[in-house]
């Protein structure tokens, strides 16, 4: 084990002073005399098999020395972490203070590592706090709109005689040209005039033609080899056709429901709008919550991890010189910071595990939002390290659920509004929908969405400070 010191620099970043002695950096130099022998070719010895004599002599003990330091500072770092029990978050920055004799090894290596960890702070007290939310009329036009949709998902589509008008579906062929050149033809096309799912342009043209009619218009292709590129599209209307609905009667309510009457399904329908506005006011509770808890906590903000992450995300975006939008990358990424420290702590305070039943399930909803297999998912998730990042998610997803579950929730007619369905049943989608698009909103914004690089991550280390032996005498 090395020995090691801390010394706090800020409430949000500490340096660790970590010394080495030649003993226990001794597997370290042995590693490194093996990788080197793997890379270096000299005639009489077979790969892998050059002696360290050898090796001194081609490349010198001091690259033996730099190697073993940079395969073994990782270590040295987490032992110092765990020594001291730091929760580190962003990239540590290494330097080499004083370096092992490149004569004979002896000598102890003193590095020193600057990181960032979490701040301390108190969390303030939210049981049994009133939260007040909008108040929400399950009122007729909710319900007929319901009753709309679901009658649209039984209408049938009737051929009409007339030009085409938003609602109405239209078969269509298209091709498309580029200087004269077709690079594309689709043929009866379905497409819902005023949905705005095909093309660019495309709803304008077609809404007044009638079958048999044709047209044309510009628009920049969304896919194919010339995606992005303008061109120029023309259009035929093969047929229009109007959807019709059912009649909302009891015979509608027997085909579409489990219930014998249009009444019955009526009742049904308001119950799930009542539900639906449930969620509305659970969601709007959940996020009032975290605002003021927010408000009343001191959480100090990392300024390096922050400066990197908004010079990352301007620097993709092109964006460097805009101080607008610098300000609000700055301010959502110091928000999700505080966030998550926040939700950590309530984490912590309620000793919140996540088991693997939570974890699978939040994978399979997080690899169907991207449109990937679970296994796919969680296979990108391990190569790039990222999967303890996934179960804190999860456990923050919890915390804001337990926290929910404690705290009091008016309407602002003053009528209690029960989330016990919001909590218990939506507990993980409510948290995913919130706390998790909020991290995806500061992805957007800072690059990283979780702000925080696991402890592990090899601290970078400063260009090497060692002299030549020569320098040293």
């Amino acid at each position: 084990m090395v020995t090691s010191t801390i010394e706090k620099l800020s409430p949000t970043r500490v340096k660790l002073h970590i010394t080495v002695t030649p003993e226990e950096l001794k597997p370290s130099i042995a590693h490194a005399y093996e990788h080197i022998a793997e890379d270096v070719q000299v005639p009489g010895f077979r790969k892998g098999k050059v002696p360290a004599p050898i090796i001194d002599q081609r490349v010198g003990r001091g690259a033996v020395i730099e190697h073993a330091v940079n395969e073994g500072l990782d270590r040295f770092f987490r032992e110092a972490v765990e020594a001291h029990e730091v929760r580190t978050v962003g990239r540590p920055s290494a330097d080499v203070i004083e370096w092992p004799s490149d004569k004979d090894f002896s000598g102890d290596l003193k590095v020193e590592v600057e990181v960032d960890v979490r701040p301390d702070f108190e969390l303030p007290a939210y049981e049994g706090t009133t939260i007040t939310v909008d108040a929400i009329d399950v009122d007729t036009e909710a319900v007929e709109a319901e009753l709309e949709r679901l009658r649209g998902r039984f209408g049938t589509l009737i051929t009409v005689d007339r030009p085409a008008k938003t609602g109405d579906f239209v078969e269509l062929d298209l091709v498309a040209t580029i200087e004269d050149a077709e690079i594309d033809r689709a043929e009866g096309i379905s497409y819902e005039v005023g949905s705005g799912e095909l093309l660019e342009g495309i709803d304008e043209a077609i809404e007044s033609l009638t079958a048999g009619e044709d047209t044309t218009f510009r628009s920049k292709l969304i896919g194919g080899d010339h995606a992005g590129e303008e061109a120029e599209v023309s259009v035929t209307v093969k047929a229009v056709k109007e959807r019709e609905l059912p009649e909302a009667d009891d015979d509608f309510a027997q085909i579409a429901s489990e219930f014998d009457t249009i009444a019955e399904l009526r009742d049904s329908l308001a119950e799930r709008v009542g539900q639906q506005s449930v969620f509305t006011q659970g969601a709007a509770a959940r996020d009032k919550l975290v605002e003021e808890l927010l408000a009343k906590a001191d959480i100090p903000v990392p300024p390096q991890l922050v400066e990197d992450e908004v010079h990352q995300h301007l620097e993709s975006e092109g964006r460097l010189e805009d101080d607008v939008h610098r300000a609000e990358v700055t301010e959502a990424s110091e928000k999700q910071f505080r966030t998550q420290v926040l939700l950590d702590k309530i984490v912590e305070q309620n000793a919140i595990e996540v088991s693997q039943d939570e974890l699978t399930q939040y994978i399979v909803q997080s690899a169907a939002q991207y449109g990937m297999s679970p296994q796919d998912f969680v296979d990108a998730l391990q190569q790039n390290g990222q999967l303890p990042v996934l179960v804190g998610e999860v456990a923050r997803n919890k915390a804001l659920a337990v926290a929910l579950g404690r705290v009091n929730v008016v309407d602002t007619n003053g009528k209690p509004v029960d989330l016990t369905g919001f909590v218990s049943v939506e507990s993980e989608q409510a948290a995913e929908e919130g706390a998790v698009a909020e991290a995806q909103d500061i992805a957007d914004a800072a690059a990283d969405a979780d702000a925080v690089i696991a402890a592990e991550e090899k601290p970078k280390k400063k260009a090497p400070a060692r002299k030549k032996a020569a320098d040293k005498e």
